[in-house]
């Protein structure tokens, strides 16, 4: 049995217009150059600018899933069922040459509200065949992932181990079955540009808590069952570079899940290949510009899938990005003058924004045994 799976952050596809006063960059900036005496007029003009902008980017969010033409996805950074049905319904199914359904999303942890949504191919399997498990609830105490580093957070053994959650999602094929364990890890962002390395042992924490899951789920046969841990996991130990220079930037947060564990098949790629996120700014300790391009998305393969999909072929989706993104980590010339004149974007793509999402989807094709 042949399936593609899918993982996409698609960047707060929400149905607010803000998460909060100030909370919303692609809105701010245009409000920024207007004053607004009366709060309600500020209020209704931000309202009908983040529909006209959402409009823009969710065609190109559904370009991007329609180019991938995956069998199952996880995305993360949707804010409602009811938004994640609307998107599908309005823009995807417009375009794709699927039709999605089995649509999932359960409220997580997360403080502004993003989760992690699941949808499948409407006729892959019947509904009764999709059993759904949310891991929001489980702890730190009880996943065995709480040490010392977690107490300068002033994180408690008894608190919840999921930034967001980790949402788990089985479908019974009959004759076989495939588990996903759907995944939003910690930000890297906390504000500080060492942010990466000081938020890293809440990411250690989380892989911990996940490789315990998938351990509980199958008991001593977890090599040999069919599952996936897959998402946005924010995390990773080598980067690129300018021409594609390999950056080693230490522990990623994820060692656990690696460790005689799961299979990373993004290692079988050319190196240049391995990003889904470009991340370009100032650094004030080194007082100059500092780009990457980063993997921090991935699909992470059970020792008897990767056993069975030897060289899996992966795609990473990148025209809806915007055109300020280098999309070959090899090329020298990163002016404005050739990015801006690549014609290789989706129509109206900008240089920063409207884009489908700051990081691209990702995909993978495999034989399920």
């Amino acid at each position: 049995m042949k399936l593609r799976v899918g993982t996409f952050n698609v960047e707060n596809l929400l149905t607010r217009h803000r998460f909060e006063p100030g909370g919303r960059t692609d809105t701010s900036a245009a409000m920024s150059l207007f004053n607004f005496p009366r709060a309600d007029h500020r209020d209704a003009v931000e309202r009908s600018l983040a529909v006209a902008l959402e409009d823009d980017k969710r065609q190109m969010t559904a370009l991007a899933i329609a180019e991938a033409q995956a069998d199952l996805w996880m995305l993360q950074e949707v804010d409602s069922l009811a938004s994640l049905q609307a998107f599908f319904a309005n823009y995807v199914h417009r375009i794709a040459d699927y039709r999605y359904g089995h649509f999932t999303l359960i409220d997580g942890n997360d403080r502004r509200d993003i989760d992690i949504g699941f949808a499948a191919r409407r006729d892959l399997v019947l509904p009764q065949a999709v059993r759904v498990r949310s891991h929001k609830e489980r702890t730190f105490d009880e996943t065995g992932s709480y040490d010392a580093a977690l107490a300068v957070f002033g994180i408690k053994g008894s608190d919840r181990v999921f930034a967001r959650d980790c949402l788990e999602v089985e479908l019974n094929f009959g004759d076989r079955s495939l588990s996903l364990f759907g995944c939003h890890l910690k930000s890297m962002n906390n504000g500080r540009e060492d942010g990466r390395q000081v938020t890293l042992p809440i990411r250690r924490a989380e892989a911990i808590a996940v490789k315990r899951l998938v351990k509980e789920r199958f008991g001593e046969c977890w090599r040999e069952a069919n599952w996936i841990v897959l998402g946005d996991l924010n995390a990773y130990r080598v980067g690129l570079g300018p021409l594609a220079e390999p950056i080693d930037e230490g522990d990623s947060g994820i060692e656990p899940l690696l460790e005689d564990f799961a299979v990373d098949p993004m290692e079988g790629l050319h190196a240049h290949e391995r990003w889904t996120h470009f991340r370009r700014f100032w650094s004030d300790s080194e007082q100059r510009l500092v780009e990457t391009h980063m993997p921090l998305d991935h699909i992470l393969l059970s020792p008897a899938l990767a056993a069975a999909n030897p060289r899996p072929a992966m795609q990473m989706i990148r025209r809806g990005l915007p055109y300020r993104v280098p999309l070959d980590p090899r090329a020298a010339d990163r002016s404005m003058a050739r990015l801006a004149t690549c014609a290789d974007r989706y129509p109206r793509v900008g240089w920063d924004r409207p884009k489908a999402s700051d990081h691209c989807p990702l995909t993978i094709d495999l034989d399920i045994p």
